[in-house]
């Protein structure tokens, strides 16, 4: 998925599809079918996968032809509420809405709907229990949109053929070097729904810089306090992990606020530019672009300045 900036769509929940297979009968079965494929994909011994993509291409280009078609079935795929009104003839032509009231998406619609809004925000929208047989990275960067119980099903799959120690072992070894978000995920996992073993991997890494300071902060390990230097490193990862999800510019500025007034936040703002987190420019612009006290703001200004001037020290 596309790392967050201000024309982002919000992280959003996964979705359940049906296997190829059902998907292609679902595309034979749609009233256009005879006008789109070629006689051998309509066989059902045709190819299921070229059944698809001509099927996804065709989609592509009728609904580009009307843009607002498009946008209403973007708005049905976000909002998860039927069509306002009569069904639209290309809509229903190609299957991606029910033939029945309530006139919800169908497996189609959300299949063509996810494609789309992939190509269209870099959002990569997870299909429940496609994650099974990923690596550790690729399950916490999946997970991030998981609400309960969909995270719990979907991890279940992926331990299914891993030992505890392992698998916990092995979530434990990505947390340095993936996203804040997917960090804040991993912590959570290893923390709550590992056991013993996810929670001894977690103290394992208590005194690795940074990430341990995270770790201590997110599990509320007061004997573990930050260094100094380590301070700017934990209030970046945490508004991060926010400004990852989509959450509203409130709760990243709020994160770092913590109820300080102007003069506090400009002086805890200023630390940040020492520290070398790789979201601190996006957290900064936050609060350039969105705070309310303009004491803040050119404290966030200078900051930036500031970063800049030492990452080209650092280079």
């Amino acid at each position: 998925m596309r790392s967050y900036d201000d024309d982002t769509l919000p992280l959003q929940p996964p979705i359940r599809l049906p296997g190829a297979a059902t998907l292609a009968a679902a595309v034979r079965a749609a009233p256009l079918a005879d006008q789109v494929l070629k006689d051998e994909l309509m066989a059902e011994d045709g190819d299921d996968t070229e059944v698809l993509s001509t099927w996804a291409e065709h989609c592509r280009e009728s609904l580009a032809a009307d843009e607002g078609l498009l946008l209403e079935l973007i708005r049905m795929f976000l909002s998860r509420e039927p069509l306002k009104g009569d069904v639209p003839e290309t809509l229903s032509g190609l299957g991606l809405v029910r033939q029945a009231e309530p006139y919800t998406l169908s497996w189609l619609g959300l299949w063509v709907a996810r494609q789309i809004i992939a190509e269209t925000t870099g959002q990569d929208i997870p299909v429940m229990g496609t994650l099974a047989d990923r690596d550790a990275a690729a399950l916490l960067h999946g997970l991030r949109s998981y609400p309960e119980p969909e995270r719990g099903e979907e991890l279940a799959g992926w331990l299914k053929e891993r030992e505890p120690e392992a698998a916990a072992a092995e979530i434990a070894a990505v947390l340095g070097t993936v996203s804040p978000l997917s960090r804040a995920v991993g912590v959570e996992l290893l923390s709550s729904a590992l056991g013993d073993e996810g929670r001894l991997a977690l103290a394992r890494l208590l005194e690795e810089p940074k990430l341990g300071a995270v770790i201590a902060a997110r599990t509320g390990r007061e004997e573990r306090q930050p260094a100094p230097d380590e301070i700017s490193w934990v209030l970046v990862d945490m508004a991060a992990a926010l400004l990852e999800f989509g959450g509203e510019t409130g709760e990243v500025i709020d994160s770092i606020a913590m109820g300080m007034d102007a003069e506090e936040q400009a002086g805890t703002i200023a630390i940040l530019a020492f520290g070398d987190h790789p979201w601190t420019g996006r957290v900064l612009r936050v609060f350039i672009d969105h705070h309310p006290d303009e004491k803040v703001v050119a404290a966030a200004r200078k900051a930036l300045r500031r970063l800049h001037g030492l990452a080209d020290v650092r280079s």
